[in-house]
């Protein structure tokens, strides 16, 4: 996705609504609920400019929330004609703010911060809400996040909801289809939201709604025809979720052209290796071309001694890197490098349309590559959240039971053991996490999460195992529960899982004298440690 503008409009994505982000710490789900409404989306930053915009061919627009205050001075402002574009507008939170001053609307600080939830009253008609199944009371559960609120709408705006504290809510345009939420609706919190930017997309817009998996993959498979033509591709084939679906992809665009490379780096998970190569054997349905690359000496030699975790991401992804290029050479004719990377991998990394994120984390997968390398870089799914790359791979053929596996970071356990990668650290934390997770599924718990995972902790800890002292390393287990990985509560695991999981890890692996249970949510922590 582009830093500075949106790309042209194109087959399934064609029907489209751009989000402009203003910084909000929501953006990524506004996107999400306009995608579940069957209408792709992109997000674009607030400083677009609007003749670009003009030739995208948006249905329409969503100014999104964001930290700001629209009194402050060098806050950021709507692009310039953005109301001449003549699509419908829809601002949340900072964007409705925003749009009221934009169009004489008055703006003030709330006497103090409103966060978390609140009832509206809906005041029809409202094109935009009075399609809602409301209570008896005509009342709304939504979620509040602002520190400014509307205090007098502009000429020709509306109001149609109103809070205790908020007397401003929701407001529209007479005539033009311009609205504004002070609530976000896309948070889970708000009852019916999903509903709202389904009446917005499709009925406000007039979009279609085709954006579904089928078509996703059909026009995958297209594109990558059309970019590839007749040259050979290298694909970096983990066994997770996003790298077989680009396999599946890749392997019904190009066939026998594409080659998947398998690096056995040493960090990988229990029997990893055998499960793959059994799983992409020529006997199986996908039929692929598989070579795996031994590279457990080399990845260590060079980890030896980095203890920093965006060192180590950078040494781990350079050596994938070489790996590659080495393996390259073999394959004749080889001219791509396939890649999973996903629209959250652009997003922690920083890379994304609305170029407003902190770097959290980067992706060995994220940023292009190497001047060297001759290998053009080619990635299916980078535009894709995780649960639309799941729906694409089982329109594919992919089983269920691959597919709902777990995430794995691309840094493998290097970046679940804190401090200095060893092998013998790899060895233990490899059989604590089998067994955890063994210990899910026989409690009938490994779907119940969407991950769960072990982390081996450089501090030693004084244990008992069989009359004697053991001074030993510590394992952390964690769990989540997430629909789309960007925010994420701890999972409520019965306490006997956690003790039947702790107590086996123990005896079982002598170099660990203690489990703990991490019961952190994102934000403020991410789902992995490092």
């Amino acid at each position: 996705m582009p830093a500075s503008g949106p790309i042209a409009a194109a087959g399934i994505q064609s029907q489209r609504l751009l989000i402009i982000d203003f910084g909000s710490q929501y953006t990524q789900l506004i996107a999400r609920r306009v995608r579940e409404a069957g209408v792709y989306s992109e997000i674009l930053p607030s400083t677009v400019d609007a003749a670009a915009l003009a030739t995208c061919g948006a249905r329409g627009l969503i100014l999104s929330g964001g930290p700001e205050s629209v009194a402050a001075e060098g806050g950021p402002g709507l692009p310039e004609g953005l109301f001449d574009l003549g699509v419908p507008v829809l601002g949340i939170c900072y964007g409705m703010q925003a749009m009221a001053v934009h169009f004489g609307g008055g703006v003030a600080g709330s006497s103090k911060r409103e966060f978390g939830p609140a009832e509206i009253k809906v005041h029809g008609p409202s094109r935009l809400l009075s399609e809602l199944k409301l209570s008896a009371s005509d009342g709304l559960a939504v979620w509040m996040s602002h520190g400014d609120k509307v205090v007098a709408p502009p000429p020709g705006f509306r109001v149609t909801a109103s809070t205790g504290s908020a007397p401003i809510a929701a407001m529209e345009h007479a005539t033009q289809p311009w609205f504004g939420l002070q609530f976000h609706p896309e948070v889970t919190h708000t009852e019916q939201g999903a509903d709202i930017y389904r009446r917005f997309a499709l009925d406000i817009c007039g979009c279609d709604g085709d954006w579904t998996a089928d078509r996703i993959a059909e026009d995958a498979i297209e594109q990558a025809k059309q970019r590839i033509g007749d040259g050979r591709v290298m694909l970096g084939l983990s066994g997770g979720v996003d790298s077989s679906v680009v396999a599946a992809l890749l392997s019904r665009a190009v066939g026998e052209r594409l080659t998947c490379v398998f690096v056995d780096n040493g960090l990988l998970r229990k029997n990893e290796r055998q499960e793959v190569e059994s799983a992409f054997a020529p006997s199986n349905a996908l039929s692929l071309q598989l070579v795996t690359v031994d590279a457990k000496d080399e990845f260590y030699a060079k980890l030896a001694g980095v203890t920093e975790p965006e060192a180590k991401r950078r040494v781990i992804g350079n050596t994938f890197i070489e790996v590659f290029e080495r393996t390259a050479k073999e394959i004749e004719g080889a001219a791509w490098l396939a890649q999973g990377t996903i629209y959250p991998d652009v997003i922690e990394s920083a890379a994304g349309a609305h170029g407003k994120a902190h770097v959290i984390k980067s992706h060995h997968n994220v940023g292009g590559l190497p001047e060297r390398m001759a290998l053009k870089l080619i990635e299916p799914l980078r535009d894709l959240f995780k649960d639309e790359v799941r729906q694409v791979g089982l329109r594919l053929g992919l089983p269920e039971a691959l597919l709902n596996r777990h995430p794995f970071p691309g840094p493998g356990l290097g970046v679940r053991i804190l401090g200095e990668v060893r092998p013998e650290y790899a060895d233990a934390l490899r059989e604590a996490d089998a067994i955890f997770l063994e210990e899910l599924r026989a409690a009938d718990y490994y779907d119940r999460v969407a991950q769960a995972f072990a982390v081996y902790l450089p501090v030693k800890s004084v244990g008992v195992v069989g009359d004697a002292r053991r001074y030993e390393h510590v394992i952390a287990l964690r769990a989540v529960e997430t629909v789309d990985f960007m925010t994420a509560r701890c999972a409520r695991l019965p306490f006997e899982l956690i003790e039947r999981a702790s107590s086996r890890i123990v005896n079982e692996i002598p170099t660990v004298s203690r489990v703990v249970y991490d019961v952190s949510s994102k934000p403020p922590a991410t789902i992995e440690w490092e």
